[in-house]
């Protein structure tokens, strides 16, 4: 248990731009989010190109076997975070101004395939539907009724969304009468197993290593990241993003994926800009305490998933943020922990 740190978490500091900013800056909605044309940049230059290269039947033997080792280290463990928040952030906020709005596709429709993404499924999965639901019965990704810090719940929470994650999605928009984001979900999956299976007919191995295996990690680490961030779920105020949410400070992660580990403030205010994510938590610290909001120090959701399957409670405990002086020992601070995993039945 720790008491509340400085916040080391990155904000906005405005400095002097290059000529090259200033093109960009024309382009863009918010100064703020310079840094994201810097990682598309990135990713278009290096990673994709690797991808592509995978198809090129000149390239094989060790030459092919460096080629899927290098794109798959790149998307793996350089890009995907990243980009995956990246993503996120656009879609609360467009990326490109109006004048430019096609721009604003090629994120979605052009790199995110290369991520296991398809097409619009993001921001339809997201936007149009778990924070509208708020982790509560309509939502399809809802953890509340699994044991969460079971791994044969979360197995069978994970599972569910291979086989019918998409179907699911879109019975819910069928039911809510919200065709535009039902037609964007069938849209972008089509897209997406249809290409793969076109691709397989060139070359079944590059569309595994560039395409159906990042679609499975991609979906496998996210409905990760949906369950640890909603694990700790008070039954009687489920509703409450204080009591259905945790975040994480003060961790690399933060720096690496645009301040993601502020999940209770990112339901409270989704449109908030992920640089003022930091001042905003500082702000309402009273409402923290007054909500009994679960904060952890140095940690991030990953970690939180792993102490949870392991049951690590004093790890967990250990980098609790006892803001307020609530309680007065690790072992209330795991009680509430192991009260806020149970199964809540709809």
């Amino acid at each position: 248990m720790k008491n509340l740190p400085d916040i080391t978490d990155p904000v906005f500091v405005e400095t002097s731009y290059t000529y090259l900013d200033r093109f960009f800056l024309r382009l863009i909605r918010d100064k703020r989010d310079l840094p994201f044309i810097y990682l598309t940049l990135q990713i278009t230059f290096t990673m994709i190109p690797l991808g592509i290269l995978l198809f090129v039947p000149a390239v094989k033997g060790w030459w092919w076997v460096l080629t899927a080792l290098a794109f798959t280290y790149l998307n793996t463990f350089t890009f995907k975070g990243p980009f995956g928040l990246m993503l996120h952030c656009t879609s609360h906020r467009a990326f490109f101004r109006k004048e430019y709005n096609f721009l604003n596709y090629y994120l979605p429709w052009v790199v995110a395939p290369f991520f296991g993404h398809s097409p619009e499924l993001y921001y339809a999965h997201h936007i149009g539907m778990h924070h509208p639901e708020n982790n509560l019965k309509e939502d399809e990704s809802s953890t509340m009724p699994y044991q969460r810090n079971s791994i044969k719940a979360f197995s069978h929470y994970i599972g569910s969304f291979y086989v019918r994650g998409t179907y699911d999605l879109a019975a819910y928009f069928f039911r809510k009468k919200r065709n535009k984001l039902l037609m964007a979900t069938i849209r972008g999956e089509l897209f997406f197993v249809g290409m793969s299976i076109a691709l397989s007919f060139i070359s079944f191995k590059a569309t595994l290593i560039v395409f159906i295996i990042p679609y499975i990690v991609y979906r496998l680490v996210a409905f990760m990241g949906n369950w640890a961030q909603h694990s700790f779920v008070c039954a009687a105020q489920s509703a409450n993003p204080y009591r259905n949410s945790v975040t994480c400070i003060n961790t690399p992660y933060n720096h690496k994926c645009w301040n993601d580990g502020y999940h209770i403030s990112h339901h409270i205010k989704p449109a908030m800009h992920w640089t003022e994510h930091p001042q905003f938590f500082k702000n309402t610290i009273n409402e923290y305490a007054k909500h009994d909001a679960i904060v952890f120090d140095g940690i991030h959701f990953l970690h939180i998933f792993i102490y949870l399957m392991r049951k690590r409670y004093d790890l967990l405990a250990k980098n609790f943020v006892n803001i307020g002086g609530r309680y007065k020992s690790d072992n209330e601070v795991i009680e509430l922990l192991k009260s806020r995993v149970a199964k809540i039945d709809f």
